[in-house]
């Protein structure tokens, strides 16, 4: 049977729901203190939690895929490595140590 309750933390209603004697908490509804969904979004593509994510699924997914993990885990990583390049190629253009 699944069962859904809600918790109140410092104003912010968070989703708890249960289910075959498992509970689970809304991140999404946890970050809503701090602005919106795209904390969660950024958090889940930071490399360490990508690294966190598939050691638990190792440990706790019987169906997990490791070949398959790690070809996400590389489009990840190219991902991330472009993202930050691009976001120093543009602070170093916008600097001028003359200004």
């Amino acid at each position: 049977m699944n069962k859904s309750n809600k918790l109140i933390v410092q104003g912010i209603e968070i989703s708890l729901f249960s289910q075959k004697e498992e509970d689970y908490i809304s991140l999404t509804d946890m970050v809503k203190k701090f602005g919106d969904e795209h904390i969660l979004y950024n958090w889940l593509r930071n490399r360490n939690t990508i690294e966190f994510l598939g050691i638990w699924e190792q440990i706790y997914n019987p169906h997990f895929k490791p070949i398959e993990f790690d070809r996400f885990k590389k489009i990840t990583a190219f991902q991330s490595t472009q993202q930050h390049t691009s976001s120093n190629d543009h602070e170093s253009k916008s600097f001028s140590p003359t200004q």
